[in-house]
């Protein structure tokens, strides 16, 4: 299953103790693929780095770089579907690229995707993703 993480859900999943953990223990025993680019890369390593500090990020990201459950994407159009914070607008960029089967995400300005018919691209919270992947794996 391919997925594009929010950083926001990279976060909270990658401590032991988060009860959003099992997202990334599916990544980690490659039950599923994350679909990255330089961007979003670069986005994790900032905010995982001063969030948790700089060496818990540079890890992970070698760990990401490494791991071949990722995707690596090149965006060859940017649709600019998130207003509110263009910023955001990678993920989106990435997860239509990569036909993803799901953008997860906690930020409220990914809602307008919702609304949107085309591309389509189904959004859920991370409470929502753990809730199929319990039911999956």
């Amino acid at each position: 299953m391919k997925v594009v993480l929010d950083t926001n859900v990279l976060l909270v999943a990658i401590a032991r103790k988060s009860e959003f953990r099992l997202i990334f223990d599916a990544f980690l025993e490659e039950k599923i693929t994350i679909c990255v680019t330089t961007d979003i890369l670069a986005e994790y390593e900032e905010i995982i780095g001063k969030h948790l500090g700089q060496k818990l990020a540079s890890n992970l990201l070698q760990l990401i770089e490494n791991a071949p459950n990722v995707e690596w994407v090149t965006k060859y159009y940017k649709w600019n579907l998130i207003t509110h914070d263009a910023d955001d607008n990678k993920f989106v960029d990435c997860a239509v690229a990569r036909n993803a089967k799901y953008l997860v995400s906690d930020d409220k300005h990914f809602n307008i995707l919702k609304e949107i018919p085309f591309p389509k691209i189904e959004l859920l919270k991370a409470d929502e993703f753990k809730e199929i992947l319990e039911r999956e794996f």
